[in-house]
C-alpha cells in the first residue's frame, strides 16, 4: 500500500505580488497574462519598480501537495531551495501545512527562487520568475523509494524549462510507471507549452496518465481552435484529463464519460493568481501555500 497519495515535484517559489495598473505592464515591456522567466538582476530591476507587496510560499506543485493534505490526503513534495531567508520560509510553511519535505537546502549557488507578480485591475496576473537554485533539481534529488511510495507522482511543467529539471521529471516518471502508480502532469502555461509542445505532446501520449491544463494550454498543446476538437484528442491520450474554462467552469473526461462543472461564483474576481493549481489549491504557477475555496 502506498504511503502517499500525491508527491509533487516542481520549483520551490516565494511569490511577490503586487498590484498595478496595465500602465506599468506597457512601461516595463511585460506582456500581459505571462509567465516569464527572468534573470537575477531583472527580478531586482522590477522589484525596485513595484509597489508594496505580499510575499509568500507558492509554487504550483508545492500548492496542490498543500491542498492534498488539507483534504486529508498524504503528500510529499520535492524541489529545491537555498539555505537562505526565503528558503527557510518555504521550507517552514509547507512543513507546516502537514507536507512531507526533505530535500536539503543547497549551501552555495543562487538564491531560493522567487515570482513577481504584477496583478492588474482587471484580476490578471503577470509573471516574472527567477528560477534561482529551484532550476537545479536534477535526477539526484529523486529518490526511488519515495516516489514509488505514491499513489500519484504530479509533475509541473514549468520545470521543463530546465535541462536538469527535465532529467528528474522523466526519472521520476520512469520510476511511477515501473510501480505501476499513476503520472499526472500540469501543463502550466500556455507560453510554457509554446516552448515544448512537441516534447508535452510525446509525454501525453506516452508516460501521462492525468492531465492538468486550461482551455488555452490544452488549444495549445493540440495546435486547435475548438475546445471540441482538444477534448477528443485528449480523451484518447490520457486516462484522466481536468481542463478548466474560467468563468465556464471545468470538463473532466475519463474515457467516454464527461463531466461538466459550473463555476460558482464568489463575487468579484480580484488576483487570479494560482487560479490554475490542481485541486484548487491556489496558481498557474503560483499562490500561498494555502487551499482556497474552488472558484
Amino acid at each position: 500500500m502506498p504511503t502517499y497519495d500525491v508527491l509533487a515535484l516542481g520549483n520551490a517559489i516565494v511569490d511577490v505580488i503586487s498590484h498595478a495598473p496595465d500602465a506599468f505592464l506597457i512601461r516595463h515591456d511585460l506582456k500581459k497574462d505571462s509567465m516569464a522567466l527572468v534573470e537575477t538582476e531583472r527580478a531586482d530591476e522590477l522589484y525596485t519598480a513595484m509597489g508594496p507587496t505580499i510575499e509568500t510560499s507558492g509554487g504550483s506543485a508545492a500548492n496542490t501537495a498543500v491542498a492534498v493534505s488539507a483534504l486529508g490526503g498524504k503528500a510529499a513534495f520535492i524541489g529545491k531551495v537555498r539555505d537562505d531567508q526565503m528558503g527557510n520560509v518555504f521550507v517552514h510553511d509547507i512543513r507546516a501545512a502537514g507536507v512531507d519535505f526533505d530535500v536539503p537546502p543547497a549551501t552555495h549557488g543562487e538564491p531560493t527562487g522567487r515570482s513577481l507578480i504584477v496583478v492588474t485591475p482587471d484580476a490578471h496576473r503577470t509573471m516574472n520568475t527567477s528560477l534561482g537554485i529551484a532550476r537545479s533539481l536534477a535526477s539526484n534529488d529523486i529518490d526511488p523509494a519515495r516516489v514509488g511510495d505514491a499513489r500519484i507522482t504530479y509533475c509541473e511543467g514549468y520545470l521543463w524549462d530546465a535541462e536538469h529539471s527535465k532529467a528528474a521529471i522523466r526519472k521520476a516518471m520512469a520510476i511511477t510507471n515501473d510501480a505501476g502508480n499513476k503520472v499526472a502532469l500540469t501543463l502550466s502555461d500556455g507560453f510554457c507549452v509554446e516552448r515544448h509542445r512537441e516534447e508535452f505532446c510525446e509525454l501525453v501520449t506516452e508516460s501521462v496518465d492525468i492531465l492538468f491544463a486550461n482551455e488555452a494550454e490544452i488549444l495549445s498543446l493540440y495546435e486547435v481552435e475548438h475546445f471540441d476538437d482538444a477534448m477528443q484528442r485528449v480523451r484518447k491520450e490520457c486516462e484522466l484529463a481536468f481542463l478548466t474554462r474560467g468563468a465556464s467552469g471545468a470538463v473532466v473526461l475519463m474515457g467516454n464519460e464527461v463531466h461538466v462543472v459550473s463555476a460558482d461564483p464568489q463575487g468579484p474576481v480580484i488576483d487570479t493568481t494560482g487560479a490554475g493549481d490542481a485541486f484548487a489549491a491556489g496558481g498557474s504557477g503560483a499562490g500561498a501555500l494555502q487551499p482556497v475555496p474552488a472558484s
